[in-house]
């Protein structure tokens, strides 16, 4: 009894402690969407310039997933996640100074050249950020698959997956409230940074890696095909299988992909378009629905991943597919009403596109942890990671030319149609077997 009660100490400990660490997370990144307007308003960098940077931090990141995922598998989780936030935090101090380095750097504070020699030094400081910000993700991934029996796993990982919205949501809510209280793009990245100092200190007193490192069993029912043979050969055979060469990890990175393509449409570009439509919303106001978009998928995560426990008999991967053609018909219908609604009604159903939009996202990764096993839990997260962040590509440039060139009229109706397409590729896998464990 005390060790059942001790391990749901821990668990949930763990749980916690990796939702708020991740959180923060989000203060040191998409900070960056807020500060765009300000930035092109004082310097004239115009939105294709701003895509430019969005895709490449973002191919940087998905590429940092990937490759934290493989890492995280073998590493002391609470340290790769702590290191990463303090280096993150670093860089948003130094962006906060772009404009003095340029300066520096040309002598000037302003001019083609100043603004030439900003753009290179805000996307250098992203990039780094962003390599860094792929140490979140992965090691938090690890934590949940070592601490949290597979027939839980959906629900528990539907909480955690809460943090992004969390995370997302207060990063918007508050970067709004700075722009608009200070009008300084500066404090974007300073106040954010300081939080983020903060945070690094709550992950390293929080956190531990397994239940073995504080004296507790390992979870039963969860035998692998290396567990009596963990030498670095047989992992790296044992990843190659259920991985690399696992198809069903393939459909769900690329059905990720496609929900990662809605989910940083709004994100990336909201704060700017829903501030440069017919009836243009006030920065605070932008900040506030995009918020409650967070919000909403907050409460659809939590509800997709009970829905999933109890009523799919933790078949996750049906409920993407459900919540998929429900993100379309949401966004389908803010195709309909955009130029006729008040923001109320923009509001809503964006909120609703939400609701929807990220079950699927905390779906998604339980369905593939799932598969490849506790063992390679982080690095088929990866290989999902590194597919979800090529969306960056469409998102970022490819939304700043569309946008500077024919503005935002179709927007939503391109969304509910990459909604579609989604669905069509993870209900190809209605019926696969629930896990990749093998019997006890």
């Amino acid at each position: 009894m005390q060790t059942k009660h001790s391990f749901k100490y821990w668990q949930w400990r763990v749980l916690i402690g990796t939702m708020i660490g991740y959180a923060v997370f989000y203060f040191v990144r998409k900070n960056f969407a807020f500060a765009m307007p300000s930035l092109g308003e004082e310097y004239g960098i115009t939105n294709t310039s701003f895509g430019i940077i969005l895709s490449l931090v973002g191919i940087i990141y998905g590429l940092s997933k990937f490759v934290n995922g493989i890492i995280a598998d073998r590493t002391v989780a609470r340290w790769h996640l702590a290191i990463g936030l303090a280096a993150c935090s670093v860089f948003n101090l130094l962006f906060g100074w772009s404009d003095k380095l340029s300066t520096l750097i040309t002598g000037q504070a302003g001019g083609a050249e100043f603004v030439s020699t900003m753009v290179i030094i805000m996307a250098t400081l992203l990039v780094l950020n962003n390599v860094f910000q792929g140490c979140g993700f992965p090691p938090c991934n690890h934590l949940l698959a070592w601490w949290v029996p597979p027939k839980e796993l959906a629900t528990k990982s539907a909480i955690w997956n809460t943090s992004h919205s969390f995370g997302a949501a207060l990063a918007a809510v508050f970067c709004g409230y700075v722009i608009a209280r200070t009008g300084n793009w500066r404090y974007c990245f300073f106040a954010p940074a300081a939080i983020g100092f903060v945070g690094v200190v709550f992950i390293v007193l929080t956190l531990r890696d397994t239940p073995s490192s504080v004296g507790l069993p390992d979870l039963p029912n969860t035998k692998t095909e290396i567990d009596g043979d963990d030498s670095p050969a047989a992992f790296r055979a044992f990843i190659r299988k259920k991985v690399f060469l696992n198809p069903i990890i393939w459909l769900l990175a690329i059905t990720d992909l496609f929900v990662y393509i809605v989910r940083f449409a709004v994100l990336d570009w909201g704060p700017t378009f829903l501030q440069q439509r017919e009836e243009p919303l006030s920065p605070a106001l932008a900040g506030w629905t995009i918020g409650i978009f967070e919000i909403a998928g907050l409460v659809g995560m939590l509800l997709a991943g009970w829905v999933s426990d109890k009523f799919f008999k933790s078949k996750s991967h049906r409920v993407v597919a459900v919540e998929m053609l429900l993100t379309g018909a949401c966004l389908l219908a803010l195709h309909l009403v955009r130029n006729t609604a008040s923001p109320v009604v923009i509001l809503i159903l964006l909120a609703l596109s939400g609701f929807f939009l990220y079950g699927p996202q905390a779906l998604i990764g339980v369905t593939a942890s799932k598969q490849a096993t506790k063992k390679a839990a982080s690095s088929a997260l990866g290989i999902i990671g590194i597919m979800s962040y090529v969306s960056v590509i469409f998102t970022g440039a490819g939304l700043g030319w569309y946008s500077d060139h024919f503005g935002w009229d179709s927007l939503y109706l391109l969304m509910a149609g990459v909604s579609v397409v989604g669905f069509i590729f993870v209900v190809v896998l209605w019926n696969i077997k629930d896990d990749g464990y093998v019997s006890d």
